[in-house]
């Protein structure tokens, strides 16, 4: 289960990071964005380290300071998710260890 949800999380993160690339492509060439909204909901729902690293590397709303609490607050869901899972379903952390 944990392992499952680990694999979730980094892909889940790759495809936010990617986004952030193509929104920055983007608007480079001055296409049709992914909104302001989606970019922050992705990465607020378990998507903080995809987008911080995409932000960051694409030099992408990095001036913006609500994009930068919302994926810090996004890091603290996914921890927030391994928490509930650990009291929901395994009550013993060394159940994650092999």
């Amino acid at each position: 289960m944990f392992v499952a949800l680990a694999g979730a999380i980094i892909m889940w993160n790759v495809v936010v990071f990617a986004l952030y690339g193509i929104d920055k492509r983007k608007a480079v060439k001055g296409e049709w964005r992914i909104s302001e909204r989606t970019l922050l909901l992705i990465a607020f729902f378990f998507g903080g380290i995809g987008a911080i690293l995409g932000g960051n590397l694409f030099h992408h709303k990095t001036k913006k300071w609500y994009f930068q609490v919302v994926w810090v607050l996004g890091i603290f869901m996914i921890f927030i998710g391994i928490y509930l899972l650990y009291w929901l379903y395994l009550k013993d952390w060394s159940a994650l260890l092999p």
